[in-house]
């Protein structure tokens, strides 16, 4: 535990390198190469976090400035994942989700239950948030621990049906994305799509990067796209024109800068990926084995990112004039890429789509990230979290997620029951994605 704790608070830019390492050892990587494809993951990390705050830091106050002059009030603070994975591995039960997620994972491994080998320890702080709060809201311990695997089980069920949709999409062979707050939009999106593709005209309507680009010019130009957007959010929000040229400008950046940081993340995780499918072939000839990854490594394609900055100002909106809603968002802003990543990968990166889609998944979020906002707040005093004199607080990531609504929401209301049931049916979906559904993946 004291090792687990430390490597928490070191965080993932740390925690990842020293795991790849360790593992690409275990997978028969000369050391020199195992160690160069950690280092190489960690950096990659380390220039997307940068990224990220570039993002954050100029959105955040914008949107902040753009509620204050609409004269707008709202209760909850999102205040976005960073606080709310401090909040979950702050308590004692969060404490135990990485050692019960490995356990987890390689028992489901073994017995065939899963194809993703999750190497990204860090993010099981998605399931630390779900199996607290049902702690929070019947303060039954042992419930909470078995929450956390229930979790698990949905998260690499969702993992595994989407990633060859991710593989073919995003070009990332081998790779899943079992991320608490990305994997669920695979469901979401489908249904969307479906329906998109039986409406006439609107069917039609492909907004592709290089479409846009082809039909604007230099005004398609993912760059001037993103100056563009900083343009009217700057605007909207009644800043200075210096200011307004600055915030088009990094956004601008964003656009550009984060893609070359996800080829560093790929760059250090291909000797990986390569050793690990190269294990398993040895071993265990006739399955399939997923790398399971951070959907950061999606996050830097154009339609995504183009798709996020137009979804900034349109969650603002819809919080405004949503029935129901009363969170804020604020701190989750920058993190709607990962929301959307792979719910882009459905819509084939059709920007009209994702934005659609992303419009669906924003009311859904608001909504369960309100309903979330008195057990989140209860859990953050439980950690000692510092709530910045906020009586109130959620957020719109994992706060949001349909998950969470079904986990938490049964969990709370049916106790044993809820959460047993919920396990019954997650191990009959992987029984039947993994034993009897053939899947058609990348090479």
């Amino acid at each position: 535990m004291a090792v687990i704790k430390w490597l928490l608070s070191a965080g993932p830019t740390v925690m990842l390198p020293i795991l790849l390492l360790i593992f690409g050892l275990l997978l028969g990587l000369k050391p020199g190469k195992a160690f160069k494809a950690g280092l190489t993951v960690g950096i990659g990390f380390t220039g997307l976090n940068l990224v990220i705050g570039l993002l954050t830091s100029n959105l955040g106050p914008a949107a902040q400035a753009m509620v204050k002059n609409f004269g707008l009030h709202l209760s909850t603070i999102d205040v976005g994942w960073p606080a709310a994975s401090a909040i979950s591995y702050g308590t004692v039960l969060g404490s135990l989700a990485i050692p019960i997620g490995v356990a987890a994972n390689v028992i489901l491994l073994v017995v065939g239950l899963t194809k993703t080998l999750d190497v990204d320890l860090w993010n099981y702080w998605h399931i630390a948030f779900t199996g607290s709060l049902v702690y929070a809201a019947t303060q039954n311990f042992a419930l909470g621990l078995v929450t956390m695997v229930v979790h698990l089980m949905w998260i690499y069920f969702l993992a595994d049906l989407a990633a060859p949709t991710i593989q073919r999409h995003y070009g990332l062979a081998g790779i899943s994305f079992p991320q608490g707050a990305s994997a669920p939009g695979f469901v979401l999106a489908l249904p969307i799509n479906w329906l998109l593709d039986r409406i006439p005209g609107v069917k039609n309507i492909e907004w592709t990067p290089e479409r846009i680009q082809k039909r604007l010019g230099i005004f398609g130009d993912s760059a001037v796209m993103g100056l563009i957007i900083g343009i009217i959010i700057g605007a909207l929000a009644e800043y200075p024109v210096a200011k307004i040229l600055n915030l088009g400008v990094s956004t601008a950046a964003v656009l550009i800068l984060m893609p070359r940081m996800v080829s560093l993340l790929m760059e250090g995780l291909t000797p990986i990926s390569e050793a690990a499918n190269k294990m398993v072939q040895k071993h265990f000839p006739e399955r399939n084995l997923y790398i399971g990854m951070d959907s950061a490594l999606a996050v830097g394609q154009e339609a995504v990112l183009s798709a996020s900055l137009i979804l900034v100002p349109l969650t603002l909106l819809i919080a405004v004039i949503l029935p129901g809603n009363t969170v804020l968002p604020f701190g989750d802003l920058a993190t709607i890429p990962f929301m959307i990543a792979v719910m882009a990968a459905v819509f084939n990166g059709n920007v009209f789509r994702i934005v659609i889609g992303g419009i669906v998944d924003m009311v859904i979020s608001l909504l369960i990230a309100s309903w979330a906002a008195p057990l989140l707040t209860a859990v953050a005093k439980t950690a000692h979290f510092n709530m910045k004199g906020n009586s109130s607080i959620s957020i719109l990531s994992d706060g949001g997620a349909w998950t969470t609504w079904m986990i938490v929401g049964l969990g709370k209301s049916f106790l044993w029951l809820g959460i047993i049931g919920l396990g019954i049916i997650a191990l009959a979906l992987m029984i039947w994605l993994n034993k009897f559904h053939k899947q058609t993946n990348v090479d």
